[in-house]
């Protein structure tokens, strides 16, 4: 009896510290926040901000998926509609960023930030730079 109360108690202690999983909501259009570990191309701080996206005509969010998914880690989380969220995990650490991706008229609208921590070290600006490279390799940005 008193192994299966001491039992219950241990396993009640650990789910009440589980995170649970966490529903991402479409961040593209908010700012980024205080931290230096994200950036988007709506945002007009310096710091974080990144140059507009411009979209060729033909371009649309499967050939954008398509290539976004040449990002080293990346995946896709959600697709629905115009909107994409690649999540990216680092090799060494596992650490999980959000890369998150809108079509509105001519635009792309780009966000990635890291999930966790204060600082990303430049990382995420370095994928979208990689991102708008590889989509201009592929004739989907001017």
């Amino acid at each position: 009896m008193k192994k299966a109360a001491l039992l219950s108690i241990s396993l009640l202690g650990l789910t009440a510290c589980s995170q649970g999983v966490t529903t991402m909501t479409d961040r593209s259009q908010s700012p980024c926040g205080d931290k230096p570990n994200c950036v988007s191309t709506q945002d007009t701080r310096e710091e974080y901000n990144l140059t507009p996206f411009t979209l060729t005509e033909s371009t649309n969010i499967d050939s954008i998926e398509q290539v976004a998914l040449e990002l080293p880690g990346a995946k896709t989380a959600v697709k629905e509609g115009n909107y994409l969220r690649i999540e990216c995990t680092s090799k060494i650490m596992r650490f999980v960023d959000d890369l998150e991706l809108k079509i509105e008229g001519d635009q792309l609208i780009v966000r990635s930030e890291s999930r966790v921590g204060y600082s990303d070290f430049g990382v995420n600006r370095k994928r979208a730079e990689q991102l708008r490279s590889l989509l201009a390799n592929a004739e989907l940005i001017k």
